[in-house]
């Protein structure tokens, strides 16, 4: 694969998704800690006291990996840009780049989560990732109880393609099951 140059920035109808940059500590910060409640059920890295230097920390290593093309972290931003809704991207999970294959991961902070943005931003990140992004193939894996996930998948056509039992044992207690919903650049969207 020739070298790949990530797009910095989509525009989007309500949101923009865009790499993380120095600077963006405080509002990551700000997200993580005011949806802890929302997040801890789902995702193990929520904190309820994430600090604006650890958050600083997170931001300028998201943005290394970028340019890195090792991982590509985005934020979910309004759109003047002025505040974090939520957080994205396209993990490559340890596989190379040239596999063209990621995993799409996403939060939604709490006060911003049940209005349907998750789907939109799952759309986009569909739309963007088949046209301008090398991906053959994205993926999606949500928790078996987490039932906002799997209906924001379903919503924006992906195709469950399994269930990994008792695979998940990183939040609450016990081991659950994670559902793997997936596209592949030639399937109708």
């Amino acid at each position: 694969m020739d070298t790949f140059f990530a797009p910095e920035r989509f525009e989007a109808d309500g949101f923009v998704l865009r790499g993380y940059r120095p600077g963006d500590g405080e509002a990551l910060a700000d997200a993580v800690t005011s949806s802890y409640e929302h997040l801890a059920p789902w995702m193990s890295w929520a904190s309820k006291d994430q600090s604006v230097e650890e958050s600083e920390g997170l931001s300028r290593s998201f943005r290394a990996d970028y340019l890195r093309n090792t991982d590509f972290v985005l934020g979910i931003w309004t759109p003047d840009e002025s505040r974090l809704l939520g957080g994205t991207g396209y993990h490559l999970r340890g596989k190379p780049m040239d596999h063209k294959v990621a995993e799409i991961g996403m939060w939604i902070r709490a006060d911003a989560a049940g209005a349907g943005l998750g789907t939109g931003v799952l759309r986009t990140l569909l739309e963007w990732g088949f046209d301008e992004w090398p991906w053959h193939r994205l993926s999606w894996l949500c928790d078996s109880d987490n039932h906002a996930s799997r209906r924001t998948a379903e919503k924006a056509g992906m195709r469950h393609e399994g269930t990994l039992r008792g695979e998940k044992a990183e939040v609450g207690d016990g081991h659950r099951d994670t559902l793997v919903f997936g596209l592949v650049r030639n399937d109708p969207r």
